[in-house]
């Protein structure tokens, strides 16, 4: 879905006039739920153990909900040093932070910081990317205790759609062998998202 389509969905979610667009965000959240079920079922594309994947039959998502589809205003910081980040391993890939995300759930303000590979900055596929990884209430409970993730492409506008029906967990909580950052202790958010993957199985 085009972003000014999901944008002008988030911005209108809750009036009168939000039915059509209800439907078509609706679509595209149930759309990517089925790709990654597709990508976890792929043995080329999959993360899961193989004695996982033969068993598997999708992963357990939260129904598509537009209270956590929200629009966020991004506050750069450019003085921002790159630092190690924390990860389930001893690698400690550098990371400097981009920005802060500044949004509203429920009336509620939150912000999250927005994270930019300081290795790829110049020349990689995800040069242009922000990682934001987070942790909220409802880990270790519904969702991977240790956190979840969402990705953004970078926007000269500033203004974001964060759409918490998109968070995806880490490898890190289908298959011990992957080295998965953990979200610094700054992107906890005192609420429960209960949105996007939940727990994986056992």
């Amino acid at each position: 879905m085009k972003k000014a389509a999901v944008l002008l969905f988030c911005l209108i979610s809750g009036s009168l006039f939000a039915q059509n667009d209800s439907v078509s965000w609706r679509q595209d959240v149930l759309n990517w739920q089925r790709e990654m079920n597709s990508e976890y079922a792929d043995s080329s594309t999959s993360p899961l153990t193989n004695e996982d994947r033969l068993a598997f039959t999708g992963l357990d998502f939260y129904a598509p909900d537009s209270i956590f589809c929200v629009v966020a205003q991004l506050e750069l910081t450019p003085d921002s040093h790159s630092f190690p980040m924390k990860t389930s391993t001893t690698r400690a890939p550098m990371y400097r932070q981009y920005g802060l995300l500044h949004f509203e759930i429920n009336g509620k303000k939150y912000s999250l910081p927005a994270y930019q590979r300081a290795e790829v900055l110049t020349a990689d596929e995800y040069a242009g990317y922000l990682f934001v990884p987070f942790t909220d209430l409802t880990n270790g409970n519904a969702t991977y205790i240790g956190g979840r993730y969402l990705d953004f492409e970078i926007d000269s506008s500033n203004v974001y759609v964060i759409d918490f029906n998109k968070a995806y967990n880490p490898y890190c909580a289908y298959n011990h062998k992957y080295s998965c950052p953990v979200p610094p202790a700054e992107n906890s958010l005192d609420c429960k998202i209960e949105a996007g993957v939940k727990k994986f199985g056992h």
